[in-house]
């Protein structure tokens, strides 16, 4: 009577270990609860104070350069203080004006565009993008903008029909500003006046989600 040979187990493979990020060089995994949110809007404030030294440095040189070939232009020059005159209304007015708007616009279109955020937006780890979580058009960034001044413009045309004076109209449209991000809180999502009327929202981003300004910029141009 022959004895039966006990059956052998399969050997099973031992199972790989996980690599570790570390040594391996792959990328750290993002905190799978840690996702943007709707940025607050102190924090949105903060970032367009940031921005606004860098826009007014813009606003002087575009004003220095308009400012002289005006004078050249439009006036006669002389070499006496008493000779100053100012700037032709209509110059103004249809000159420089509208180069201002476009600065802006252009400002903030191409940071937007390239990037989602402007250089004081990186610093705050913000981003803007459309409803569906795009980078913003020409036209999205044209609209956003609009968006923003309607406020400040309608704040600004109160105070200059209740006082008159120059200071009343700015500090009117300085209000009108600040009333944009007032409004967060009492939106139920907390979207400021320029988001709800531009389809766009401004949002807080994860700290590695984060990928910075240049390298958005190097990205963008990679997936054209």
């Amino acid at each position: 009577m022959s004895k039966s040979l006990p059956k052998r187990r399969p050997k099973t493979a031992p199972k790989p270990s996980a690599p570790n990020p570390s040594s391996s060089g792959a990328p750290v995994q993002q905190d799978p609860n840690e996702a943007p949110s709707i940025a607050k809007p102190l924090t949105r404030v903060v970032a367009i104070l940031y921005d606004g030294m860098l826009i007014l440095a813009l606003l002087f040189l575009v004003g220095t350069m308009l400012t002289v070939i005006g004078t050249l232009l439009t006036m006669e020059t002389g070499t006496e203080s008493s000779q100053a005159q100012s700037l032709p209304t209509w110059y103004q007015n249809l000159v420089m004006t509208p180069a201002f708007v476009l600065t802006l616009v252009a400002f903030y279109g191409i940071f937007w565009r390239r990037g989602g955020q402007t250089l004081g937006m990186q610093t705050w780890r913000l981003k803007t993008v459309n409803n569906a979580g795009h980078l913003l058009t020409w036209g999205q960034s044209f609209k956003r903008i609009l968006a923003a001044c309607l406020m400040p413009l309608l704040f600004g045309v109160i105070g200059s029909l209740i006082g008159g004076s120059r200071t009343i109209m700015l500090t009117s449209a300085f209000l009108g500003l600040i009333f944009n991000y007032v409004f967060c809180l009492f939106n139920r999502r907390g979207l400021a006046v320029q988001d709800m009327l531009s389809n766009s929202i401004t949002l807080k981003m994860p700290k590695v989600a984060h990928e910075g300004l240049w390298r958005g910029f190097k990205n963008r141009k990679k997936n054209q």
